[in-house]
């Protein structure tokens, strides 16, 4: 569960920033402020960094609270070595310089130690990523480097190494995950996706069987899915019923990441309109950091020009197609308590993904009921409901109370 405190108060304006465009100080601020706010590293441990276009690393400092880091506490290395900057540069800066030598591919380093993954690192596993569709396809393949003291040569060169085979995700036994990517939000959605994956794997450790995977078949279904084919209109005018909707859509987005209901880039939000259109999330941006210009409505099967919008936008448009009730839709990662497994509706059937066209649902629901659960039968299984409630606000909020204690799932919220 997330701190609170800083993290709370940077919000509205973290919000308001178009990340690309910040310089590497604040980008590796803004990125470890968010680590550490969610408890996926500690006051002293972890460090990121930055390669610039000139060569110089710009790195986060040796000895300062990663909780208050600020943009003139991150320091520099020039390509001739000389540091730069009010503190120390990180201890284990070596194999930072070690990385980006080895591949100059890359642009961004993360390295942190969160729980789940440090669990795994000292029995020497590695997480399974096919227990996500899209982990694989992050993460690729994730390798484990020896162990040898933070900060030593040693280390560094066994991290460097495992760059150099071209792996970019490097667990480090007894220690954490070193990441390697193009930008350091790229590097942070492989790192949050691999600690989802580890969590999800703990848990499931924890009800006596094992735990299944994606299969190849079905990954490739997955790795195959595109973007809808849409043709575009360009919207001249903005309700208020869409602006209102676009707002409220927003503030619920940004409160089911800061509750882990999303991650940065899982989880989908629509919202229909009395016209019959909806709204719904784009494509491979931030949830953290969703304004209302960045939502795509979608109407009678076009998009709005210039945006993409989810994958998942024709099974949106299935689903409020099938029953006119439905106002809004959810597919978002929760924790199911215990007593929700024993739901008065169940119906399984097979679906090969997410975006299929002849999905079937049923439609009969009882008002007087909050949730009613459909089970997919998959390679693993996905829980999706229903919410019968009208307001948009209480749906999220009955989301928000089952978010407790269980079992991650993959879930589709549908409100009435």
């Amino acid at each position: 569960r997330q701190r609170k405190g800083k993290f709370q108060s940077r919000r509205e304006k973290d919000r308001k920033m178009n990340f690309d465009m910040l310089h590497p100080a604040d980008q590796i601020v803004m990125i470890m402020n968010r680590i550490y706010y969610y408890g996926m590293t500690t006051t002293s441990g972890g460090n990121l960094s930055i390669c610039d276009s000139d060569g110089t690393v710009w790195i986060s400092p040796s000895g300062i609270d990663k909780g208050n880091l600020r943009r003139e506490d991150i320091m520099q290395i020039k390509p001739d070595g000389t540091i730069v900057g009010i503190h120390r540069p990180s201890v284990e800066y070596p194999f930072h310089c070690a990385i980006y030598k080895k591949r100059p591919d890359l642009r961004a380093v993360l390295h942190a130690h969160p729980p789940a993954l440090v669990a795994f690192s000292i029995v020497r596993k590695i997480p399974d990523t096919s227990l996500v569709p899209n982990a694989e396809m992050l993460c690729g393949e994730v390798s484990m480097a020896k162990y040898a003291l933070p900060g030593s040569k040693t280390l560094g060169d066994n991290i460097a190494a495992e760059f150099e085979r071209g792996i970019n995700t490097v667990m480090l036994e007894n220690h954490g995950v070193v990441i390697g990517a193009k930008s350091l939000f790229s590097a942070f959605m492989s790192f949050e996706t691999l600690d989802y994956c580890a969590r999800i794997q703990i848990n499931a450790s924890t009800l006596g069987r094992k735990a299944h995977g994606i299969s190849d078949k079905y990954m490739q279904i997955y790795k195959q899915k595109t973007m809808p084919k849409m043709d575009e209109f360009i919207q001249t005018e903005y309700s208020s019923e869409e602006r209102q909707v676009r707002r409220e859509m927003c503030d619920l987005i940004h409160r089911a990441y800061g509750n882990q209901l999303f991650t940065s880039d899982q989880g989908t939000f629509s919202c229909k309109l009395s016209d019959g259109s909806f709204i719904i999330t784009p494509y491979a941006k931030d949830r953290k950091y969703l304004e209302p210009e960045d939502l795509v409505h979608v109407k009678n099967g076009m998009r709005e020009a210039g945006k993409k919008p989810s994958r998942s936008a024709l099974l949106h448009a299935k689903l409020y197609e099938r029953d006119p009730d439905i106002k809004s839709v959810i597919i978002a990662i929760l924790k199911i308590d215990k007593q929700y497994f024993f739901l008065r509706m169940a119906l399984c059937y097979q679906v090969l993904n997410m975006l299929i066209e002849h999905i079937r649902l049923t439609s009969t629901a009882n008002p007087h009921q909050y949730i009613i659960g459909v089970f997919i039968k998959r390679d693993t299984p996905i829980l999706e409901s229903y919410f019968t409630n009208k307001l948009l606000l209480p749906k999220y909020d009955l989301l928000n109370d089952v978010f407790i204690h269980f079992l991650p799932f993959y879930a589709i919220w549908m409100q009435r």
